[in-house]
């Protein structure tokens, strides 16, 4: 069980920056910033994503099509980036992309003032569901996250997540997030298997992130924040296969854990920039399998796999995947829900360029969506 693996270990109390220097047990001593030159940091700042910058008017631009978008994404900003150094990531340490951090999983982020944003979603409110704070691996990440959430709070209604960086956790702050407001925590878990963490995120140039750590903030984060307040970020085409996948959606549903699934989409100057991702097909019936699996109570004896790992066979009637693939849920994009249960995150072209075919819909698919959908799944080989 969650509940039985290593918790993450604490990096004890630190005192507020503007009282003087600071220490923290996890990095040592670290200068006060309020003593030197003024920097466009968090938490002052922010990186907003270039849908959010719109749905708040800090950039002028519209979607390809026509639809309610609610979900603030915000990321924490330093001058010396994200500690971190997954082989897929543009912030990642020793990646040259990280010189350019307008740019992340390929997507534009506006760096911009803190409370010209708080000002921003307070105007805009109504028509708002959601607001992501994401974390880096960075000695000020979690006090500067408090901080950007209290004054988020302190404004506004609207349901808070946090993007959580284990590395700064532990169970106590967990706890002080909760008590500031937040009430969604989510683990960028992304590799599906342990071997395949450590391969692209632990053994790298300037890695040592911990598998144990990232399921022990998911144990913790469970018993603080309750049976489906908390998700775990998937990336689907790093290397695994399809039995690993589901075999990890079954122990998270099992465990009342949201899993949130990414389609790997390289980015330029990361170690993996010339990694494929995974075909439009394998992708469609990852979606599929997530939907039986998380809603439909499907556990992995109703899924087969060839002698590679993919999934081949779903044990199902046609007519019972085709209501899944009618309804059209299992197509939209994973993300927290709205204070009304409605989508909330929504992230558009998060996992797929604008002129490419839509990999997740930040909106119902249409008719002609769910055709496409139907062409791509091949449902009749999978009940065959």
């Amino acid at each position: 069980m969650l509940s039985q693996l290593p918790r993450p270990g604490a990096t004890g109390p630190v005192t507020d920056r503007a009282t003087g220097p600071v220490t923290d047990r996890a990095t040592g001593p670290v200068t006060d910033r309020a003593t030197g030159p003024v920097t466009a940091t968090s938490p002052d700042y922010v990186r907003i994503s270039m849908a959010s910058a719109i749905a708040l008017r800090v950039r002028s631009g519209r979607f390809s099509r026509d639809f309610e978008f609610g979900g603030i994404n915000l990321l924490l900003s330093y001058d010396d980036g994200c500690m971190s150094d997954c082989g897929y990531c543009g912030l990642a340490r020793s990646s040259p992309a990280r010189r350019e951090v307008r740019s992340f999983i390929r997507v534009e982020w506006p760096l911009v003032n803190t409370d010209d944003v708080v000002e921003r979603l307070v105007r805009y409110e109504p028509a708002l569901a959601r607001i992501c704070i994401s974390m880096v691996t960075h000695r000020y990440a979690y006090r500067d996250t408090c901080e950007i959430a209290r004054r988020i709070a302190a404004r506004s209604r609207v349901p808070i997540s946090v993007l959580v960086a284990p590395a700064a956790l532990n169970r106590q702050r967990l706890e002080d997030l909760k008590s500031i407001g937040v009430d969604m925590i989510g683990v960028g878990l992304d590799a599906v298997t342990e071997e395949l963490f450590a391969d692209i995120r632990t053994h790298v140039p300037a890695g040592g992130l911990r598998w144990q750590r990232y399921w022990g903030t998911l144990a913790d984060a469970r018993e603080v924040f309750g049976p489906w307040k908390v998700n775990a970020h998937i990336v689907v085409g790093l290397g695994e296969t399809d039995a690993d996948l589901l075999a990890l959606l079954v122990a998270l549903r099992d465990r009342e854990v949201l899993p949130y699934l990414f389609c790997f989409n390289p980015e330029p100057g990361t170690r993996m920039a010339a990694h494929p991702k995974p075909s439009l097909r394998r992708w469609r019936r990852a979606q599929l399998a997530r939907r039986l699996i998380g809603t439909e109570g499907y556990g992995l004896a109703h899924f087969g796999f060839d002698c590679d790992g993919a999934l081949a066979r779903v044990r199902a009637t046609l007519p019972a995947l085709e209501a899944v693939v009618a309804d059209g849920h299992a197509f939209m994009t994973d993300g927290c829900p709205g204070g009304k249960g409605q989508p909330g995150c929504t992230r558009p072209f998060g996992s797929y360029r604008p002129a490419e075919p839509f990999r997740d819909y930040p909106f119902a698919p249409e008719a002609s969506d769910l055709a496409e959908i139907r062409q791509s799944l091949g449902l009749g080989d999978l009940v065959g």
